[in-house]
């Protein structure tokens, strides 16, 4: 049976433009290709979740102008349900501006626009889909006051809370009781955490820092590792689980969404960690030969991905 999972966030239209190189500050780079498709970290994760095997409910808004109704449509044709979605005339729909190099690195700019008047009574409106969801997912793209909330009453109803804590900012001591799962990266941790992040930062050195997010109160944290895969830290255990390597990468946009989306999916099936972890890095690892934030593969697709290679855990000692 289809686990049910309702996401609370984001959504927005991506305008891309391809550059062969990132500008640096005060340049000017001519670019040599313009596409537009549709983003925000909530929607990309529900569009994940709906590719990968689940039942979605999509809470958040959109605004009355020519964007709204095309990322409305996008969401239905990925099988997400929109019931619980509002129109707002008060301003205009999250807009995203993303430049990206030959390499598949980019530099992304957000003028929120909707998404930041996704409401605590956007969710009271769609308790029902909460309470029936085995799972609720959230990002930080909408305002804090809702996260908390949102959190706070999935966790009454049982609902496991899974928290992309993206784009980083600090979180209220009061949601760490309510999350099960947190997937941040190294920046977003190191800043949560109050710690110095460096890129040749140890293994060792993640976990310790993940652990503070244990101590208060996170069941388990995931720290994304880009092309070192990923971190699972619990109160007992720290395992590394390798990213599958992949070529060519294409667009890293929305692979951290389409991670957090697959490990979401997984958990809320039963699956054990670790096995949530390697589901997940196997979907993100197709998702960066793709093109766009919502380049998702299938269910089937990520099974067989998995089928043919060799996935490792290693449990830190």
């Amino acid at each position: 049976m289809k686990p049910i999972i309702t996401v609370v966030g984001s959504i927005h239209m991506d305008f891309y433009i391809h550059l062969p190189k990132l500008p640096k500050e005060d340049e000017t780079v001519v670019g040599y290709e313009f596409k537009m498709h549709p983003g925000g970290k909530g929607a990309n994760q529900a569009v994940a979740a709906a590719r990968l095997g689940a039942k979605v409910f999509f809470i958040g808004r959109v605004g009355s102008d020519f964007l709204g109704p095309m990322l409305l449509e996008n969401l239905r044709s990925n099988n997400v349900d929109v019931s619980y979605l509002t129109v707002d005339q008060s301003t205009h729909t999250g807009v995203a501006f993303i430049l990206l190099n030959s390499r598949g690195e980019n530099m992304i700019a957000v003028a929120p626009g909707t998404d930041s008047r996704v409401s605590p009574d956007d969710v009271d409106k769609a308790l029902p889909a909460v309470k029936s969801s085995q799972a609720l997912l959230l990002q930080l793209e909408i305002p804090m006051e809702t996260v908390v909330y949102a959190a706070k009453r999935a966790w009454e109803a049982g609902s496991m809370v899974v928290l992309n804590p993206a784009p980083a900012r600090p979180l209220p001591d009061e949601v760490y009781r309510y999350i099960y799962a947190m997937t941040p990266n190294r920046v977003e941790l190191a800043m949560l955490t109050q710690s110095n992040f460096t890129q040749n930062m140890g293994l060792i050195e993640v976990a310790r820092m993940a652990r503070v997010l244990v101590d208060r109160g996170v069941r388990c944290v995931i720290v994304t590792l880009g092309k070192g895969g990923a971190l699972a830290v619990t109160q007992d255990d720290a395992l590394h689980i390798p990213a599958f390597e992949v070529s060519p990468v294409v667009d890293t946009t929305g692979a951290g969404d389409v991670f957090t989306a697959a490990l979401t999916v997984a958990l809320a099936e039963g699956k054990s960690l670790a096995d949530a972890c390697v589901f997940a890095n196997a979907a993100a690892a197709i998702k960066i030969t793709r093109f766009g934030a919502q380049a998702t593969p299938t269910r089937m697709e990520v099974e067989e991905f998995i089928a043919s290679r060799r996935a490792d855990v290693k449990k830190l000692k």
